[in-house]
Order: structure tokens, then C-alpha cells, then sequence
């Protein structure tokens, strides 16, 4: 929207500025449903999760090898 982008040091940065702090929930949410978590990552997740790419060896070089 504004055409802004930040680094992620400067995002920590914004966010400490206005008081936030890295949290990791204390105990599961009361409105969790065990049941449908399950559902989901039987079902859901198999078929969203993306497809690895073979582990064949290559190169990571964009140009082509010298052809000598």
C-alpha cells in the first residue's frame, strides 16, 4: 500500500519502539479442538503441503559449465 518494506532487525526494532515483546503462549487455547487438529493434518495438510524437489546433485551456478 505504501510501497515500504523493512528489514526484520527493523521490524523487531518498530515493534520494541512501540512496546511489543516476543511471547510463546504459556498453555493451548481453551478453544482449541484436539479433534479437528488431527482431522486437518490427516486430511488437509497432505494435500497443501508443497512437493519437495528431488535430492539429485547439481549445481547452484546460473552460467553454463565451460564446455572445454
Amino acid at each position: 500500500m505504501f510501497h515500504i518494506s523493512y528489514t526484520v532487525e527493523g521490524t523487531w526494532r518498530l515493534l520494541k519502539r512501540q512496546g511489543w515483546s516476543w511471547q510463546q503462549p504459556a498453555r493451548r487455547a481453551i478453544e482449541r479442538d484436539d479433534s479437528a487438529v488431527e482431522v486437518w493434518k490427516k486430511e488437509t495438510w497432505p494435500r497443501v503441503r508443497a512437493v519437495r524437489r528431488s535430492a539429485t546433485p547439481g549445481s547452484s551456478l546460473r552460467m553454463k559449465p565451460d564446455s572445454r
